[in-house]
């Protein structure tokens, strides 16, 4: 999708008994918003939870990565550059009879998923009318210096995105990917002089590449390859980024996101 845009481009699907989507390849890759969550998603579950309380702290740091570099317009969710704790529940405010109604819907509409179909599941869904509800989903400030390492984070990739001239093109035509392993996958951005670029994210286990044949993973000739950035680096909670295309060939950190530069 960071090259292509749409996942449906005019291919049938089944669900709606009919083809879905236009073509978008002729499009700038900013016309584009992409996100890891937003108000529909979260809220769209049991509990309302984000996406750090679904996964590991190592694969929303690489997710985030992929986020903020990618060519596309990325898209933040309230709290979400600070690793908010708060849920973001269905909330609405109304009163007697349609309130009622409001949240037997909301039941029945939620019922469609086989995980919250359950009489116990249903017991527990928020009632949308209720203040305490509402209140449960206001962001706690403080949490921006008790999260500062995800805050860190988002700030040094926009930074990064802003300042680095590969990035900031939102290029999607220099873009080039690869799959090279079940939960690993690479984004090459291959331009003229030092400014290619490489960002390895690997949603997997540690990965030790010997052969490495993927050629996405080559560097410019007479070049060798430069950590640009970790999101493995102790400042953001992460325990460090060895040299990944070294002696032993290419060894990728679990859990991680790596961006090279030719050096």
């Amino acid at each position: 999708m960071a090259k292509l845009g749409f996942l449906y481009q005019g291919q049938r699907y089944k669900w709606q008994k009919d083809r879905r989507g236009t073509p978008s390849l002729h499009l700038p890759a900013g016309h584009f918003i992409c996100y890891l969550q937003n108000h529909d998603q979260i809220a769209n579950s049991a509990h309302g939870e984000r996406l750090q309380f679904l996964t590991s702290p190592g694969r929303c740091r690489a997710a985030t990565a992929l986020l903020l570099l990618a060519p596309q317009t990325p898209l933040l969710f309230q709290g979400q550059e600070f690793a908010s704790s708060k849920p973001f529940l269905y909330f609405a405010d109304h009163k007697a009879d349609l309130a009622q109604a409001v949240g037997r819907g909301r039941r029945e509409f939620l019922a469609q998923f086989p995980s919250m179909a359950s009489a116990e599941i249903q017991e527990q869904l928020a009632a949308p009318e209720d203040p305490r509800t509402f209140e449960r989903c206001k962001l706690d400030w403080i949490e921006r210096e008790e999260h500062a390492p995800m805050l860190r984070l988002h700030r040094d990739l926009i930074r990064l995105r802003l300042g680095d001239a590969t990035f900031s093109a939102q290029d999607n035509r220099a873009l080039h990917g690869a799959v090279i392993a079940p939960e690993a996958f690479l984004l090459r951005w291959v331009r003229s002089g030092d400014d290619d670029r490489l960002l390895v994210v690997n949603l997997g286990a540690e990965l030790h590449l010997d052969p490495a044949p993927e050629p996405l993973l080559a560097p410019p000739a007479h070049c060798s390859w430069a950590l640009l950035w970790s999101s493995e680096w102790p400042e953001y909670g992460g325990s460090g980024t060895a040299e990944l295309d070294g002696d032993e060939n290419w060894r990728i950190p679990a859990h991680a996101a790596v961006v090279l530069k030719p050096r």
